[in-house]
């Protein structure tokens, strides 16, 4: 072997030999202290601190961002480090939360894979308004930036023509970053909804061409707010629907318990009354011709749908059976008689619509 050949071989075992070492340093190297400068968010139970991650960083403002949370990793190591993984272009924004003595390569790789922590809250279909909000007001990971406004101040937030935001928030679940605005899961949940209810209308008008009864989206969206509320099974909302179209049609009164319900406010304790079907109030159907003046519930997708397509149905009344499901009658003599049958036995519940 000559001595030139000699010396090639020893430099590249001696760069083969820094390469390896540069690789163990970058995972052995414990970056992450056990008290991070964000001290209120290290999770001494499982031994995790957090750190955030601001959008539109690159990697050397990264390197800073942590560094300031007490990140021990000097801003060129972490730089190198980042670009000898090849993830110096793939670092994602978020919170992350990174095991105490974590290493600058588990850190790097988790934050190129996007591993960040969530938060989430959902928006379940039949919540009020009240209750959607409750649940977002109490979120401790949300920043509460519309917690004390109106309704008339969340809607005019939000770009709604009506007051108040009722119905508007479409159920899904809503996953977002910690300190996230609570203004965003409302945009959110309201683009979900217009974008439903716009499908849903488009339905409507196709198969009512000739005869429509509701004469907006929006009351539309206030019918399957009601149908959301009447359902005890899911294979029964396109009927329920049909029983509240022939009743619209015909210029009957909707006579529906939730619309009352939703008239008395939170403060219903679980009970409807007499008085309560008694009471004028705008959303009192046993009282009033016609639909509410704004829906009484946030609905499903599916609700929507069936509002939308109602059942063909001679039914003008339907009854809860004690089972989750109803009895529907054409008329009332036949729905008196459910109503003897399902409701008036001491071991049944009460009416679920019209009498």
């Amino acid at each position: 072997m000559t001595l030139s050949k000699r010396f090639l071989g020893l430099g590249l075992g001696l760069l083969i030999g820094i390469v390896c070492l540069h690789y163990l340093v970058l995972f052995t190297w414990g970056v992450v202290p056990a008290k991070s400068a964000l001290a209120n968010q290290t999770d001494g139970t499982n031994a995790t601190a957090r750190y955030k991650v601001l959008p539109k960083s690159g990697v050397s403002k990264i390197a800073a961002q942590l560094q300031e949370q007490g990140i021990r990793v000097p801003s060129w190591a972490f730089q190198i480090g980042a670009r000898s993984l090849g993830v110096g272009t793939s670092l994602k924004p978020g919170t992350y939360e990174f095991p105490v003595n974590a290493s600058l390569g588990q850190i790097l790789l988790q934050m190129a894979r996007g591993e960040r922590v969530r938060e989430s809250v959902k928006i379940i279909p039949g919540m009020a308004i009240w209750q959607v909000r409750a649940a977002i007001d109490t979120h401790p990971a949300l920043i509460h930036q519309t917690k004390s406004a109106s309704g008339a101040q969340l809607a005019t937030l939000l770009g709604l023509t009506q007051p108040d935001v009722e119905g508007w928030l479409f159920p899904d679940t809503y996953v977002f970053d910690p300190d996230d605005l609570d203004l965003s899961i409302y945009q959110r949940a309201y683009a979900g909804m217009q974008k439903q209810l716009a499908n849903a209308w488009d339905l409507y008008l196709q198969g009512h061409a000739n005869d429509q009864v509701l004469k907006s989206p929006y009351q539309l969206l206030i019918l399957a707010s009601i149908v959301e509320k009447e359902t005890g099974q899911a294979s029964e909302r396109g009927l329920i629907s049909g029983v509240f179209h022939n009743r619209l049609k015909k210029g009957m009164m909707l006579q529906t318990d939730p619309t009352v319900i939703y008239g008395i406010g939170p403060q219903f304790d679980g009970n409807i009354r007499k008085t309560d079907l008694r009471c004028d109030t705008p959303y009192n159907t046993y009282m009033r011709y016609g639909l509410p003046p704004t829906p009484i519930a946030m609905p499903s997708k599916e609700s929507l749908i069936a509002a939308a397509q109602p059942a063909p149905t001679n039914a003008l009344y339907f009854v809860a059976k004690g089972n989750g499901s109803s009895h529907f009658s054409a008329s009332l003599k036949e729905h008196e008689a459910a109503v003897d049958r399902y409701q008036r036995l001491p071991t049944q519940s009460s009416t679920k619509t019209a009498k």
